[in-house]
């Protein structure tokens, strides 16, 4: 199957076969986000070593695994290395052997952290791979590869020792847009209207490996039961391994997540520690980077720009969706009882919010401000004894002096504004007008999948129109 979708990723990958120097190349991204694929997929005609890390082995059968990899490639056979210097001396024997040609050679490390076992001296050797060895050629492409953030940006992207500044270029590869999600289903065959696509994107996210457990022909609910709630669901133990395979000490991270999934709106910091009993020092810092880092969080800034404001919200809607119909509930439900359910609407809601803060590109471009400079922002006034609270989930604060105060309504059918809402929404533009002291022009936009009736509650605040066709962009 072809690549669905990435394509800065690969025009990135793709340009780096042309430069006229070896290159390094770190790629990280969440479990299942797809980065071994799109590695082995773009540059499977380039490539000359492949090999990957061993979760929780010893260094000698690390050492034994890139021997077997290498074997696999060398002729003769070389006897099995005793250290990584080693390791990677025969690696070095071995490009030498082939062929002299201007043509790029990648050698692709995955699981890259894997390979680092307590004083196995697997980070000295790669170290010095690359600048004694790649550095004095102009044809080696090195690419390192991983699921555990943290470890990358903390030994490759910030290191302080052999490797400090030596990468070329870093890439985050992050979940498929909707438009990738609908790409790679039409890839797999499958044919889904856009607003199933839309509903099984809020349950599972943009992730390749669940997308390519979907078959063709199945509804929504039948597609859930097969991966959740179904006898042996593919998905079943899926998030018992997420965590643990990311993080060390997970449990702390899974702690943080758990709060997060209680509140649908997200929570700062100073809730995060209130809920969670967590000390506010480093610790929780590290945690919260991590999450963050991994794109299963992301802190949207308070309006007020001060530096401990601001929200946290969980991103990832593999997990939310767990929190809410599948912990504690395996082997209860069906999949089309939780998608006619009650419960199921109003997390539809809260869920459809999510994705649109992962399509802010796309509500940009829908907005005419691409090529305008902008940022979201969270909104919130805990108010005071004399006023009402209230919150914005989305302020898109403009470089043209223009603010979008944005709402997001997931509908059906066309949503209808009623006399509530709209004095609702008033209100909250006010006390948003009031708190900020903003002279900048307000504009109101409505986001929901089939548009809006055009009532006059919504010809009397509504400013622009987003809808799901837009965001499929």
């Amino acid at each position: 199957m072809e690549i669905a979708g990435r394509v800065a990723e690969k025009q990135i990958l793709e340009q780096i076969l042309e430069k006229p120097t070896s290159q390094f190349i770190a790629m990280y991204g969440r479990r299942r986000i797809g980065k071994t694929y799109l590695i082995r997929k773009t540059y499977e005609k380039n490539t000359v070593f492949d090999c990957s890390g061993l979760f929780e082995n010893t260094m000698e059968q690390m050492l034994e695994n890139f021997w077997i990899n290498l074997s696999k490639k060398s002729k003769p056979t070389l006897p099995p290395p005793t250290s990584w210097l080693k390791a990677f001396y025969q690696l070095e024997q071995y490009i030498n052997s082939l062929p002299n040609s201007e043509k790029k050679k990648v050698v692709f490390l995955d699981e890259i952290s894997w390979f680092d076992t307590p004083k196995s001296g697997f980070m000295g050797a790669l170290a010095n791979f690359w600048n004694n060895y790649c550095t004095k050629r102009n044809d080696i492409v090195l690419v390192i590869c991983g699921s555990a953030a943290s470890w990358i940006i903390k030994n490759i992207i910030n290191a302080r020792g052999g490797l400090h500044n030596r990468l070329s270029r870093t890439i985050r590869l992050d979940t498929f847009t909707l438009a990738e999600t609908k790409l790679f289903l039409q890839a797999k065959k499958i044919k889904m209207a856009d607003h199933d696509i839309c509903q099984l994107y809020m349950c599972l996210g943009g992730i390749p490996f669940y997308l390519d457990q979907v078959e063709q022909g199945k509804s929504v609910p039948q597609i859930l039961d097969d991966l959740f709630f179904g006898n042996n669901a593919l998905l079943a133990k899926e998030f018992d391994n997420l965590y643990a395979a990311l993080f060390k000490n997970f449990e702390n991270h899974l702690i943080v997540i758990k709060a997060l999934a209680s509140k649908n709106k997200g929570l700062t910091r100073g809730e995060i520690i209130k809920l969670t009993k967590q000390n506010s020092g480093g610790g929780l810092s590290k945690v919260l980077q991590e999450l963050e880092e991994c794109g299963f969080i992301k802190k949207f800034a308070d309006f007020s720009k001060s530096k401990e404001d601001g929200l946290y919200r969980l991103m990832d809607e593999f997990t939310i969706f767990f929190y809410k119909f599948i912990n504690n509930k395996r082997g209860q439900l069906k999949g089309n009882e939780v998608v006619a359910s009650n419960s199921f609407k109003i997390w539809s809601g809260f869920a459809f919010e999510n994705l649109c803060f992962r399509h802010l590109p796309q509500i940009a471009m829908a907005l005419g401000i691409s090529g305008i400079t902008y940022n979201a922002f969270s909104f919130i006034d805990k108010g005071t004894a004399q006023s009402d609270g209230s919150q914005i989930d989305m302020v898109i604060e403009r470089a043209d002096n223009c603010i979008n105060i944005v709402e997001m309504k997931y509908y059906n059918a066309s949503y209808q504004l009623t006399k509530q809402e709209h004095g609702n929404l008033i209100k909250r533009i006010n006390s948003f007008l009031k708190k900020t002291k903003s002279k900048k022009t307000i504009f109101t936009t409505l986001i929901s999948p089939n548009g809006a009736v055009k009532n006059e509650y919504y010809l009397n605040i509504v400013t622009n129109e987003i809808r799901l066709s837009d965001l499929m962009k």
